[in-house]
């Protein structure tokens, strides 16, 4: 976990890959609670015998499922210190350049893209790379937008 004390290290930062996550498996429970929490109940998620003679193989996950796991692995790799509060404030950019198979392990990466005023506090923008364990393409690139206030 890489702490950054401040708006000065935080801006100190910019450009820097931050770190990683902690692996996690996506299985089969997730995807289907994200389908019943989304309403996204397609085939190729939640039908586990028709996805086998699918394009996948398997079931695959979500690829909003995949995204909204970056939170979660986000507040792995950093922290800033002396903030009041911190909101999400969006995506620049969010693509799924291949599919998380049931049973996959992945993983974030952030980088720090920029540090802006803007918001009401500080705008900055991480890109955050979701990689699924053994593969040749990321899961999920996101450029992510939140606003930091001190």
């Amino acid at each position: 976990m890489r702490v950054l004390n401040g708006l000065e290290e935080l801006q100190a930062a910019v450009g820097e890959h931050l770190g990683y996550s902690d692996w996690i498996e996506i299985d089969q429970t997730r995807i289907d609670q994200f389908a019943e929490a989304t309403g996204d109940h397609q085939w190729i998620h939640v039908d586990q015998e028709k996805a086998k003679a699918g394009p996948f193989g398997s079931t695959i996950a979500h690829g909003y499922l995949t995204l909204s796991l970056i939170p979660m692995l986000v507040w792995q790799i950093y922290t800033v210190e002396g903030t009041k509060m911190g909101v999400n404030y969006g995506a620049n950019k969010v693509r799924f350049p291949s599919p998380v198979p049931v049973g996959s392990r992945v993983r974030a990466g952030v980088e720090l893209v920029s540090v802006t005023p803007g918001g009401g506090g500080q705008q900055v923008v991480a890109r955050v790379t979701i990689e699924r364990e053994g593969g040749d393409k990321p899961a999920c690139v996101a450029e992510t937008v939140s606003v930091v206030v001190f």
